[in-house]
Formats: C-alpha cells, sequence, structure tokens
C-alpha cells in the first residue's frame, strides 16, 4: 500500500472530525502497527492496540455506510480496503 495522504480526505481545511478523514487517519495507524508487528511479534499490547483501532475504524466505517454509501464506497477503493 502507498503512503496515505490523510490531507485527501478532509472535506474543508479545518476538518478533522468527517467519517472520511477518521477513516483514513486510523487506516494510516493501523498499516504503521502492522509494519510494526510483523518485526516485533511478542508486542501484544501493541497488538492490542491495533485490534482496538481496526475495530474503531469498522465502526467509522459501519456509521459512513448508513449515512452517506457514496463516501463508504469511495473510501473503500481509495483506501485499498476489501480487495
Amino acid at each position: 500500500m502507498s503512503e496515505i495522504n490523510v490531507n485527501d480526505f478532509k472535506t474543508s481545511e479545518k476538518d478533522t472530525g468527517s467519517a472520511g478523514f477518521q477513516v483514513a487517519v486510523l487506516t494510516k495507524r493501523i498499516v504503521h502497527l502492522t509494519e510494526h508487528l510483523k518485526a516485533n511479534k511478542h508486542d501484544h499490547a501493541s497488538r492490542r492496540g491495533l485490534l482496538m483501532l481496526v475495530a474503531k475504524r469498522r465502526k467509522m466505517l459501519d456509521y459512513a455506510k448508513r449515512t452517506n454509501p457514496d463516501l463508504y464506497k469511495d473510501l473503500l477503493v481509495r483506501l485499498s480496503l476489501r480487495h
């Protein structure tokens, strides 16, 4: 996966709370932690944090799907989720 530029997901200059932006930030953190865990297999605290981030992203994606299906589909494509 290429580097994620979270600023591409902002709806305005000061946007930090929209579902699209939050999903992008969570995805970037998930990718980073996944790489960390490949090198540090016994880091169970980080593994737990990763699982919590994945659950939070799932909830945000469910919200986006419920409120704005077009945004949901766009996020899946732009973030390369769901192969």
